[in-house]
């Protein structure tokens, strides 16, 4: 068993509810007249990130597909995603990956922050980086299942093609954020049917 499943880090992370509460908290204990020029920045992309987390919640329903899928898991499993409030692809997917948890009361969905678990990311990297959010299912035992992030793949090939034609990060983050409100996250479920469908060998 993983020294850090062992010692029950996962088990005591957050649950969505309390994730999205924390950052609700951070917003409105914040002085935002009080902030420097960086500091309104970070706060601005955070309430959008929370805007975009909201609306995801309100308005996603998962496909049939994937609930038969999903429902299909008859054993307890802990579904650990590292992330921090900030990162935007975490806006994007979590709430989808949220409401998969929630289709099965045997997914245990707990969400870690990366910055304060360098030595759990680090066993998770993605090409080398610290990519977030990264989700990791376990079983009971600690033995990993399966492993997610940080972005669809036809989101990283945007970004990875966007790179290459030389433009600048605002601007390819802001043709990503738009690829995520056309996709819709068609893209994520179709990898995570894949993922589960890869898991029960079908």
């Amino acid at each position: 068993m993983l020294n850090f499943f062992e010692k029950r880090i996962p088990h005591n992370g957050m649950t969505y509810v309390e994730y999205i509460s924390s950052v609700e908290q951070k917003l409105e204990s914040t002085n935002y007249k009080s902030l420097s020029y960086e500091e309104r920045l970070e706060y601005d992309k955070l309430k959008l990130n929370l805007a975009r987390s909201r609306r995801i919640q309100k308005t996603y329903e998962v496909s049939d597909e994937l609930i038969n899928l999903v429902n299909k898991i008859k054993s307890p499993q802990l579904w650990m995603v590292l992330t921090e409030t900030w990162c935007g692809d975490s806006a994007q997917n979590l709430p989808h990956i949220a409401k998969f948890a929630e289709i099965n009361p045997k997914i245990d969905l707990r969400i870690i922050l990366r910055d304060e678990n360098l030595e759990i990311m680090d066993l998770y990297l993605t090409e080398g980086t610290r990519s977030i959010p990264k989700l990791i299912a376990f079983n009971e035992n600690g033995n990993e299942l399966f492993k997610w992030g940080a972005r669809p793949k036809k989101a990283e090939e945007l970004v990875n093609e966007l790179k290459s034609r030389g433009l600048s990060k605002v601007d390819y983050i802001e043709k990503l954020h738009l690829w995520y409100a056309k996709d819709r996250g068609k893209e994520l479920e179709k990898e995570f049917v894949q993922i589960l469908r890869e898991l029960f060998s079908l």
